[in-house]
């Protein structure tokens, strides 16, 4: 009997204790939840307040402009970049063109060397010659005709090949023109078998595929030459930032090598097809030419876009901490508030701020956010 008294009073003493660990945990509990809940509020004392310097307005409304950072590349329209063969093939005889080499319209650039060109002239001096012949001939047999003192067939047979003289000198001449011989001013004592290669364009030499002894064929690109005048970037941007780009618009670019040298450029054409990367290419002008961005170099970019107006607040108003950006709002003098905001704009000093919404009355520390950021913390790390 005695053994079962003393089990119960055990017992009861288990349950009371129980019963206060329960209640205590439930107190510390309910403190810990109302401390996350003022966590966020900052009280300067007298003496802080004379030594922290802080300054209060409102929100501003500022007409804000966002960057765009994109990359592209130079490169060159089809009508400027110009691929120099030679119609009738044969072997490079000289040439003195390095890329990057600055060249004028009409100078020459290389010199071509094949018997084929001898032939060719001589061909079409032999044709003028039976052209003549049978000019005269027809002369001839046409008066006959008229006089019957010729038949039909005979003047016809005439006809046919001063016709077919004349034919064949046409012919002969545009392929002399085709290669850079004037047939005016070719006779039998300027037959040559080199021929100069002229450019056709002042720019500069992009690339030399061939050397000197090489023999080319018809369809072989010897050079290709740039004309810097239309060089232009093209630009990859994203198809969520299209909406923020027109024509005309700023353009700033630079290289990876030369991040300091900025090259200012203009929008020109914004493409209409966006690509299975939902990219689309963007076109712009450079305002003033630096020969050193060559055809294909890599270029980084930042494209200003259209300004609008937007709540913000001094860039000096928002804080980072824990990847979290926070401005701090005056409830009472002394007493501030930490309060999490999204920030957009960023442009001359000023940062949107989208969220929350802040009305003309809040007072927002714009100067000495910081220091309250650094007071909460401590604040914080004592407790």
């Amino acid at each position: 009997m005695k053994t079962i008294k003393t089990l119960s009073f055990i017992f009861l003493i288990t349950l009371l204790t129980a019963c206060g660990g329960k209640e205590q945990e439930l107190q510390n509990t309910e403190t810990n939840q109302e401390s996350d809940s003022v966590s966020n509020l900052i009280t300067l004392t007298k003496a802080q307040q004379s030594t922290i310097e802080i300054a209060t307005a409102g929100p501003l409304v500022k007409a804000l402009a966002s960057v765009i950072k994109v990359s592209g590349r130079i490169e060159v329209p089809p009508q400027n970049l110009v691929s120099i063969s030679f119609p009738l093939g044969g072997y490079l005889k000289y040439t003195q063109l390095l890329s990057g080499m600055h060249i004028r319209k009409g100078e020459v650039i290389a010199v071509m060397e094949d018997r084929q060109y001898i032939q060719l002239q001589q061909d079409y001096l032999t044709a003028k010659v039976n052209l003549s012949t049978s000019e005269k001939d027809y002369n001839r047999q046409k008066l006959m005709n008229q006089n019957q003192s010729s038949s039909d067939k005979a003047f016809e047979t005439a006809e046919d090949a001063y016709l077919s003289n004349r034919i064949s000198v046409h012919a002969l001449s545009e392929k002399l023109r085709l290669i850079g011989i004037v047939p005016e001013k070719l006779t039998e004592n300027n037959i040559s078998r080199q021929i100069n290669i002229y450019s056709p364009i002042d720019g500069f030499v992009s690339k030399v595929f061939v050397n000197i002894g090489k023999y080319v064929n018809p369809t072989d690109v010897l050079f290709e030459i740039v004309n810097p005048l239309d060089i232009h970037l093209a630009l990859t941007v994203f198809e969520k930032d299209i909406d923020l780009l027109t024509a005309g618009q700023t353009v700033y670019t630079y290289t990876n090598a030369h991040p300091e040298i900025r090259h200012k450029c203009r929008i020109i054409l914004i493409g209409k097809e966006i690509n299975p990367e939902r990219n689309v290419e963007v076109h712009c002008h450079f305002e003033q030419y630096d020969e050193s961005l060559i055809p294909g170099t890599f270029m980084n970019a930042e494209i200003e876009t259209r300004s609008k107006p937007v709540p913000a607040v001094p860039e000096g108003a928002v804080v980072r901490y824990e990847n979290q950006e926070y401005v701090f709002v005056q409830k009472s003098p002394g007493t501030f508030e930490m309060l999490s905001v999204i920030t957009g704009l960023q442009e001359n000093g000023y940062t949107e701020i989208k969220s929350p919404v802040f009305t003309a009355d809040t007072k927002i520390v714009n100067k000495g956010a910081y220091s309250l950021l650094m007071k909460s913390k401590n604040t914080s790390e004592e407790e």
